[in-house]
């Protein structure tokens, strides 16, 4: 009888056979040490290359889970709507108030000013122009509110329960 140091020589001794488990065993090692291998080739091919797939997937995933580019859409949208309103209410808004309003000129150059005598001291308050900012912010405001609410985008990020 001849002496190995190998178990599944052990095993096929004493049962005549080699089992189908170390068969199994062997061909696992096989198949991982080859995966191995390939991982190892990989990492040397790819460098420093790979250090920069992990960031760049990582922003990417930052940017799809977080909606950065649904805030960046609505920032720009709520930019483009604001320019409009202020041309509005600049073209017709500020014009009919100006002839409704007394005194000369439009909304925005209505003005009073506050004198004091004794100091010699004059102040002069553009209330025009604050009503004119005042309006301006509501009528974004207001457009953009019913926006949301007349797509239903203020339910789009909820999830179902």
């Amino acid at each position: 009888m001849v002496t190995n140091n190998k178990p599944s020589d052990t095993i096929a001794k004493t049962t005549g056979k080699k089992t189908n488990d170390t068969l199994a065993t062997r061909a696992a090692k096989s198949s991982a040490a080859k995966a191995a291998a390939t991982a190892r080739a990989r990492a040397r091919n790819t460098g420093a290359r790979a250090g920069q797939l992990t960031k760049l997937d990582g922003f990417m995933t930052f940017v799809r889970e977080q909606g950065v580019v649904g805030l960046a859409v609505g920032l720009v949208i709520g930019t483009q709507i604001k320019l409009v309103v202020d041309q509005l209410i600049a073209s017709f808004v500020n014009p009919l108030l100006g002839l409704v309003l007394p005194g000369q000129g439009d909304l925005s150059q209505k003005k009073f000013t506050l004198t004091i005598s004794e100091l010699g001291k004059t102040a002069v308050f553009s209330w025009g122009q604050f009503v004119y900012v005042l309006i301006s912010f509501l009528t974004v405001a207001a457009i953009i509110y019913y926006i949301i609410h007349g797509l239903k985008l203020d339910r789009v990020d909820r999830k179902k329960a």
